[in-house]
């Protein structure tokens, strides 16, 4: 998986926050803490989970599935794969933020084993929108 699909795969995915570029998705894959996850389908990327493990700490940096991948599972297994990673690194718990309005992506994480543990207020901003919350959910890694 090249920086340049992960780039195009999460543009595809997301209008907040703004879609993440091939640069940095090159630094998380240099970055020895950080591992990604990915499903395909034939030959192009339908899904990826980025996650960083720092200490006793993991954080699932970014959770991106092509739209016409969707309610196939793929996230929810990359998620629950990343988190036994993640635990088999050490870490005891994972954090994430999530936009307010991203629902979907919500109650995966509700029914994955995460609880909201915090709120940043007007965290995603775009010229010309509304200002949107960031919620901070958290698992314990058991």
């Amino acid at each position: 998986m090249t920086p340049e699909e992960m780039a195009r795969l999460h543009a595809e995915s997301f209008t907040l926050p703004p879609a993440w570029n091939a640069s940095d998705f090159a630094v998380f894959l240099n970055d020895p803490g950080c591992f990604v996850l990915s499903s395909r389908n034939n030959t192009q990327l339908a899904a990826f989970a980025l996650f960083r493990v720092a200490a006793d700490e993991a954080e699932l940096l970014t959770l991106a599935t092509a739209p016409t991948a969707r309610r196939q599972g793929l996230a929810r297994k990359l998620l629950h794969d990343g988190l036994a990673r993640a635990r088999s690194l050490g870490a005891a718990q994972c954090f994430l933020e999530v936009a307010a309005s991203n629902d979907a992506a919500i109650l995966l994480y509700q029914t994955s084993g995460f609880a909201q543990v915090g709120l940043r207020k007007a965290y995603y901003r775009i010229s010309g929108r509304a200002p949107v919350d960031a919620l901070v959910f958290r698992a314990i890694l058991d």
